[in-house]
């Protein structure tokens, strides 16, 4: 499948490590409808599938769909007023992402997190103008593991399936590479490396240069 010309991130968990925000904002969220606060591990655990699905998780079984549509809009308010205290790139991918720029790959960004915040952070960061296009999840009708996302950048970047590759760092990553029909590369610095073992990727790095092999062999 190698080489690759279109690498497709993950954005949390992949580029950057949010953690620290996500997990405040959830205990904000959860805070502000009377209940304790969680675990940041176990809020990773509930990082991957949007927005929606992380307070559906956070809120309890036992929170009325009502509750949790008021909460989910606490949270997104919330989170896009502090998104930005504690988030960074993880260490190293700042420049593997510029060095694959300069080589001529093509680079985007596929994530659940709604696309407006997910270009307002790497905006921020100074990362954005590296990524030709930057979806998210709230961009199409179906969310990851849908592979429509994948399709369509390939679509727009006129690049073949067998030269493009999804990097992430969790089950859903990898599923969405296979359903679009592309290379799959697993990180395990992310949130949720365990569940790279559901889905097998063709490749695992555990620091990010070693994707610049990987991506020109």
């Amino acid at each position: 499948m190698a080489p690759f010309e279109l690498i497709i991130f993950d954005l949390d968990g992949t580029l950057i490590d949010s953690s620290e925000d996500l997990a405040i904002s959830t205990n904000a969220t959860r805070a502000n409808f009377g209940l304790p606060p969680l675990e940041q591990s176990v809020i990773n655990s509930y990082v991957g599938n949007g927005a929606a699905v992380l307070v559906r998780r956070a809120m309890g079984a036992e929170a009325s769909e009502e509750r949790v549509a008021e909460a989910l809009q606490f949270f997104l308010h919330y989170y896009r007023e502090h998104s930005l205290e504690n988030t960074r790139p993880y260490d190293g991918i700042r420049e593997v992402v510029d060095q694959l720029a300069n080589q001529g790959r093509l680079l985007g960004v596929l994530t659940n997190k709604p696309e407006r915040i997910s270009v307002d952070i790497l905006q921020a960061l100074g990362m954005a103008d590296r990524f030709f296009r930057i979806y998210g999840g709230n961009t199409f009708p179906e969310k990851k593991p849908q592979p429509t996302g994948i399709l369509r950048m390939c679509e727009e970047a006129q690049r073949e399936l067998t030269r493009t590759l999804m990097v992430g760092d969790s089950r859903v990553d990898i599923e969405t590479a296979r359903n679009a029909g592309v290379g799959s590369c697993g990180v395990t610095w992310g949130f949720q490396p365990e569940t790279l073992a559901e889905q097998q990727p063709d490749f695992t790095i555990d620091r990010p240069d070693a994707l610049l092999k990987i991506v020109s062999a």
